[in-house]
């Protein structure tokens, strides 16, 4: 069995996890980490996270180690962690983890899984970003072909891979991505709710009278925001109802800002900011084909939103289409404005879907999801050691 095997009776089992970035909030991955962070501390099991870029030590809400790195070029915001596992071998021998966790394919995860192998313990991963997906908008066409490639040289070594949509599990699968199993993201139904809707909102904004079309999320071309602007070129070229607002961040903003000048830019937005936006908006627009699950969309949805999201990626696997949603083609500005109108001229369509939007979100805690996944772990754990006394006892 592992080097490192511990009594896993009652959850005692010890986790390490691998992560591009820990800086909070940065993106909807590592919401999720933090999320996973309150519910291991909250159930005592022993954890340490491993990433290139993590808060201050007296912000840690955990046990973090970090790894030296280099900064990625046009990305500021993210840093690419040196390759080997040298680098955090005798942190993790001292830490002795029962299992490891993936959380990206980088550098860094690809040395986590060596580790795992070299010291014999289960490695299992999450996929939580479409990189094959970012091909197009970087216009190198073997860029696709080599992240399937690369893809299957992790995932398919890792004993699980978990997959928070079904149509990108689909899509893996396709691509010979075989070891995969269903888990989605879940959302906090107390920090998303229609009660922070705010009557001030609006007035703040100057667009009282007029119906919010919101978009949440970074500021990256591969959330398909190109499609997003030329919605908002058809629209406000025929009526002056409406108003577009974006609640994030990124490095296109300045770009966003010339294409779509009457939009409304919020920045960068905690928690309790984005809730009250969700909630005092209209309609959310997400037209990203990259998505793997699209935690804004559910968001949205526990907030009294109904979404509006394309056929195409993870995000539109959330919705039931014309009952908690509508899907439109994708990268197809004229199906989403068209589809942005039919809720715009139909207030009761617009006021039932909403409901049924946050009745869907209240069937999605991440109670439900961090007890599947650390059963999850205790079965692999459990399964991993009895595989290894019967390789032992073979090879006696």
């Amino acid at each position: 069995m592992s080097l490192f095997f511990h009594d896993t009776i009652g959850s005692k089992y010890k986790v390490a996890y691998f992560a591009g970035s820990m800086r909070p909030g940065i993106d909807g991955v590592t919401r999720v980490l933090y999320k996973l962070i309150e519910e291991l501390n909250n159930r005592n099991i022993e954890n340490i996270f491993v990433s290139p870029i993590i808060p201050d030590k007296e912000e840690q809400p955990t046990l973090m180690f970090k790894v030296p790195s280099v900064t990625v070029p046009f990305y500021k915001e993210y840093r690419l962690p040196y390759f080997g596992q040298k680098i955090f071998e005798n942190k993790l021998l001292e830490f002795s983890p029962d299992i490891i966790h993936i959380n990206s394919p980088c550098p860094l995860g690809y040395a986590a899984l060596k580790f795992g192998l070299k010291h014999r313990i289960p490695v299992v991963a999450t996929y939580h970003t479409h990189f094959a997906s970012y091909a197009k908008y970087y216009y190198v066409k073997s860029l696709e072909s080599f992240s399937w490639n690369y893809f299957r040289s992790i995932y398919n070594k890792c004993e699980t891979v978990y997959v928070p949509s079904l149509p990108i599990l689909n899509e893996l699968r396709s691509h010979s991505l075989n070891k995969t199993e269903f888990l989605p993201h879940g959302v906090d139904t107390e920090i998303f709710n229609p009660r922070y809707k705010s009557p001030d909102w609006k007035i703040k904004l100057n667009i009282t009278g007029k119906k919010a079309l919101l978009f949440a999320g970074r500021l990256v071309w591969e959330k398909d925001l190109q499609t997003f602007v030329e919605v908002y070129k058809i629209l406000t070229a025929k009526r002056n109802d409406v108003a577009f607002v974006i609640a994030g961040d990124g490095p296109i903003r300045e770009d966003l800002e010339k294409a779509i000048p009457k939009a409304i830019f919020l920045g960068y937005q905690t928690s309790k900011e984005l809730a009250t936006t969700y909630a005092s908006s209209d309609i959310f627009v997400f037209p990203s084909t990259t998505e793997t699950f699209g935690n804004v969309v559910v968001e949205a949805m526990a907030s009294g939103l109904p979404p509006i999201c394309v056929r195409e990626g993870g995000a539109y696997g959330i919705i039931n289409d014309g009952i908690t949603g509508l899907i439109a083609e994708p990268r197809n500005a004229s199906d989403i404005s068209n589809k942005i109108e039919m809720l715009l001229g139909n207030s009761t369509l617009m006021d039932q879907m909403a409901v049924q939007a946050f009745q869907y979100a209240q069937t999605q805690s991440w109670k439900k999801v961090f007890d599947k996944l650390f059963n999850s772990y205790g079965e692999i754990i459990s399964h991993y050691a009895q595989k290894e006394v019967l390789s032992r006892g073979k090879v006696a």
